[in-house]
Order: C-alpha cells, then sequence, then structure tokens
C-alpha cells in the first residue's frame, strides 16, 4: 500500500505539472486535460472472497500528443523512455495519448483457515505490476498497446496488504501465505483494437445508446490470451470514448476525446460489457515459469460479463461495475465474482 500510495503522489504532482508545460510550447489546438484514475476491485463487493480477490490500480493519462517523443506535455523521463520504444508506438494516427499505470492484484483460494498447501484449489499469489500505454485514435477506431512489467510472489506485497484491508474491515486474515508462488519477474505485451459505432438517440428526452466492439490479446510469461468482446451503453450525453468497462486497456478514460469538452452538470449512463478469452498461459493458476510451485488445470476458454454505471459531474467520473467470469480451473467450486469502483479526475 505505501508503495501503490508513493506512487499515487508522484502521478498527481505529474498531472498538476503537464497542463503548466502544455500551455506554452503546445501548437495543438485544443487539449484534453491528464486525468488521473484510482480503481479498487474487491470481491467482497461480491460477497465473495475467493479467486481474484482484490486489487488496485493508479494511473495518469496524458493530454492529447503531437508525438510521443517531443510533446512539451510529456515529462523528460517519459519522452526518454519513449525513444527506446517507439517499435510498439503508433503512427499514422488523428489523436494520440499515453498512460501510465501501477497496480496490484491478490489471488486466493477459497478457504482462509487452512494452512497447508490446498492442491485442487488456486495458488495464493500476488502481482506487482506497472505498465505504458500508448493510445491512438482515427474516427471511430482506436489502437491500445501497454507493456506491462513487474514482480509476482512475496516481493509484490500481497499477504501484507490483504492483512492490512482485512483487520479495516473486520474480516478473517488468509493463513496460507506462506505457500504462494515464488518471486518471479513478470513482463507482458497487451495489444487490443476497438470500433465505436456513434451514439443514436432514444426518443426525444436526450437518451442515447452506443456500442463499441474490442477484440486483441496479450503475450508474456505473465498472462498469455486472445480476447474478444462488446459493450453497450445507455445514458445521457454519452462520453466521446472507446468504453466505461474499467478492467479493459481502454476502460479507464484511456481514449483520446475526438472533441474533448467537459461535461458540465451530471451526466450518467449504464453499460453491459461481454468478453471471451481463450488463455494459452496465466501464472496466477499454471504457476512459476522457471521453478516448481503450485498449480491447477486451467480451462482455456473463460467468459465474463459485467453490468455497471457511471456518472461524472464536471471533472470528476464514478463508475462502479460488477463482473461474473466463469469457472477458471478445473474444480473451482463457485463462479468468480468481484465488484470494481473507479474515481476519475480531470485536472
Amino acid at each position: 500500500m505505501g508503495i501503490l500510495g508513493f506512487c499515487l503522489m508522484v502521478l498527481a504532482g505529474a498531472a498538476q505539472a503537464a497542463p503548466r508545460a502544455c500551455t506554452e510550447a503546445s501548437t495543438v489546438s485544443e487539449r484534453s486535460p491528464p486525468v488521473i484514475n484510482v480503481r479498487v476491485d474487491n470481491d467482497l463487493f461480491a460477497r465473495q472472497d475467493q479467486g481474484y480477490s482484490s486489487g488496485i490500480l493508479v494511473s495518469m493519462v496524458s493530454p492529447n500528443l503531437k508525438d510521443y517523443t517531443e510533446d512539451d506535455c510529456l515529462p523528460a523521463l517519459a519522452r526518454w523512455i519513449n525513444r527506446h520504444l517507439a517499435k510498439i508506438q503508433p503512427s499514422g494516427f488523428d489523436q494520440q495519448n499515453m498512460v501510465v499505470k501501477v497496480g496490484q492484484g491478490i489471488f486466493t483460494p477459497t478457504d482462509p483457515e487452512r494452512h497447508d498447501l490446498i492442491a485442487d484449489d488456486r495458488p495464493y499469489a500476488g502481482a506487482l505490476l506497472a505498465s505504458f500505454g500508448y493510445n491512438a485514435r482515427k474516427g471511430d477506431r482506436l489502437r491500445s498497446t501497454q507493456l506491462v512489467f513487474g514482480i509476482v510472489g512475496p516481493d509484490a506485497y500481497a499477504k501484507q496488504s490483504q492483512d492490512f484491508i482485512h483487520r479495516l474491515i473486520g474480516s478473517k486474515r488468509f493463513h496460507g501465505w506462506d505457500n504462494q508462488l515464488h518471486n518471479e519477474p513478470v513482463a507482458m505485451l497487451v495489444h487490443e483494437r476497438s470500433q465505436r459505432f456513434a451514439a443514436r438517440a432514444i426518443g426525444k428526452h436526450g437518451l442515447q445508446w452506443d456500442a463499441i466492439n474490442h477484440w486483441g490479446g496479450a503475450i508474456g510469461n505473465f498472462q498469455t490470451y486472445a480476447s474478444a468482446g462488446t459493450e453497450l451503453r445507455l445514458g445521457f450525453r454519452l462520453p466521446d470514448d472507446f468504453g466505461s468497462s474499467p478492467v479493459r486497456p481502454a476502460g479507464d478514460n484511456t481514449a483520446p476525446n475526438e472533441s474533448y469538452r467537459v461535461m458540465r452538470g451530471w451526466t450518467w449512463h449504464a453499460f453491459v460489457a461481454t468478453d471471451a478469452k481463450w488463455v494459452l498461459h496465466d501464472i496466477t493458476l499454471d504457476g512459476n515459469t522457471f521453478r516448481d510451485s503450485h498449480s491447477v488445470d486451467k480451462k482455456p476458454l473463460v467468459g465474463e460479463a459485467a453490468i455497471g454505471m457511471a456518472m461524472t459531474y464536471d471533472r470528476w467520473k464514478f463508475a462502479f461495475a460488477r463482473y461474473y467470469r466463469s469457472r477458471e480451473f478445473d474444480g473451482q467450486r463457485s463462479r468468480p465474482s468481484f465488484g470494481s469502483f473507479t474515481i476519475s479526475r480531470a485536472f
């Protein structure tokens, strides 16, 4: 939690500084402001305490950029890093921005009381991850690429984070963390493409609906998969972006706006999202890559559905979603479910 708190302070400071850097030297006629997102996932929202048990993610989204290596809206360190990552950056698009994220995920079996290794349930695992993301938009199409790196194992401090959270809410501690996966550096390249079908009016009272399709995949020793899905939204003054489901690469306010404007007053919309994955590798189920460790027989095909609500007020956005997932491994007792809450602020 301390690491994430420090990163949040760094990202907030960068967000405050970015508009000043952009003001003087910008040749882009209209900039979107930088955005800070804080997302909290927890299965207690779904009255469970197993599987993907908890997660926290902090991200910063840059303004729309001229390019990834010279634009003054990016800090000097980000421009230096981007010069070495040119091969994964998009080109030939009308709008583009950069996203930096840091987060922690906690994965546990069902029984919190047992100290021994539970062979027929998923491994204890923690992941501490950071990523650089590049988004580029042309009309109603978006391309998102993320380079993710971090660590799985005791050095991800998942046990300490879970104990802290459970003390706060008065929940039982999990006693089997001595059986968690070993320390292992992880890396993953994620790529996703989205197409939005423009909002259409329903009746004469301002109600609208739209649809966003997505497809892509990831490769790495953290996860390797292919996925595809869709999202439907219904509400008033729908945002000009590529989805509201916060667990997707383009779902946490990361899409450049075609015509940026701050939504004045309250707006809201509901959304339903689906995603299907063909999973080739998942370290939290398959176990460590280079050392013997606990593992389970994962299911190659996993489906997920979400229902949620998003609201904006001026520069603030609030979103809550409930996720339902099919069983991820043989012998899993119940279908996983968790809730996700996101707070976003444009600076």
